[in-house]
């Protein structure tokens, strides 16, 4: 399949730029797969869909505050880092995204904090934006972390066109979120509450967990026509024994497996063994999902509206039938639904 397949218009007043008031009051579009039909419910409306036996899969990798701003020596330029994946703790080193790119080269030394209480050197280029970057600290690593906790901001993406608010730290972040790593949530779920998690585990829900941080690379549009010829990052992926027995005991008992996001739709097909069963993981993953793709494990799956051209939306078009998903999406426009990460939801049985 060509990556022109995947052009939507979204308007811009679409993206939206705020959560709605509360977590599970999100608008939620259901497609049924087996007769075409599309409703539109409330996200809280999901109980009625799941009940007992059914698993739903959830990524509880967490969010960290991934952007700084520091100053470039001597020209006291601002400069933009994004941290992107610690490479050695020891040794502070970390895989960044710098912006303007052009002004920084290796051996470079970047400020950061009022009282430059931090200082970085540039080892190494990367990509055209990416470096290395070492950072110079004397303590020991819990008070590095502590600082670049207290200097660093929401990595809120760059299609919300408002600086970060206090808010964001809570609602750029899952109720569930555990294991930090990630420079994005899951936005599917972050339409959990805890109240309707609550209500879904009366109604006889298993939820299970896996990590896989989520990068950057996710959400990079792909530039290549031929979609064969495009390559994921590689994101960290953990998959929990229990898990794998969870999940592999609803599909034994043809029960619903509800991938709660693309990110998880990405780790059970690239941990499913040959026989159609969940294994544990722990390693790699850059599983890269679009049209025609048979899946394995989950028979269900809970998402947002994604941007055009993106890994995302290839993959949920996988999932749910391109031209089932397709028309969704123009009737999402038509309905205004907002997209992206803070917009609403999609749920595909």
């Amino acid at each position: 399949m060509k990556l022109t397949k995947f052009k939507i218009d979204i308007p811009d007043e679409l993206i939206a730029q705020y959560p709605a008031p509360e977590r599970d009051e999100s608008r939620l579009m259901v497609l049924h797969r087996d007769s075409g039909e599309i409703e539109h419910k409330t996200f809280k409306d999901i109980v009625d869909y799941f009940g007992e036996g059914d698993v739903m899969i959830m990524n509880d990798s967490k969010v960290f505050p991934a952007r700084l701003y520091g100053n470039k020596e001597k020209t006291g330029a601002r400069i933009e880092v994004f941290l992107l994946r610690e490479l050695n703790a020891e040794s502070r080193l970390w895989d960044v995204l710098v912006d303007p790119a052009r002004k920084i080269r290796i051996g470079n030394k970047l400020y950061f904090g009022e009282n430059d209480d931090l200082v970085a050197e540039v080892i190494d280029n990367t990509t055209s934006r990416g470096r290395t970057l070492r950072f110079l600290f004397d303590g020991d690593y819990k008070e590095f972390k502590e600082l670049i906790f207290q200097m660093g901001e929401t990595p809120l993406p760059d299609y919300i066109k408002r600086d970060v608010e206090p808010e964001d730290v809570d609602r750029y972040q899952t109720i569930f979120a555990k294991n930090e790593g990630a420079v994005a949530p899951s936005s599917a779920g972050l339409h959990f509450s805890r109240n309707l998690m609550k209500r879904l585990e009366l109604y006889g829900v298993d939820y299970t967990f896996l990590t896989i941080n989520t990068s950057l690379g996710s959400f990079r549009q792909v530039e290549v026509e031929d979609l064969t010829k495009h390559k994921m990052d590689s994101e960290k992926l953990v998959v929990p024994g229990t898990t794998a027995e969870r999940v592999n005991r609803a599909i034994n008992e043809k029960k619903r497996v509800c991938a709660v996001g693309t990110s998880v739709l990405r780790s059970l097909e690239t941990t499913v063994s040959t026989d159609g069963y969940l294994k544990p993981f722990d390693g790699w993953s850059n599983k890269f999902l679009f049209p025609p793709h048979e899946f394995s494990v989950a028979n269900s799956l809970i998402t947002n509206f994604h941007n055009s051209h993106s890994t995302l939306l290839m993959a949920v078009a996988a999932f749910g039938d391109y031209d089932y998903v397709r028309h969704a999406y123009d009737v999402a426009i038509k309905e205004k639904y907002r997209f992206q990460a803070y917009g609403d939801a999609m749920l595909i049985i």
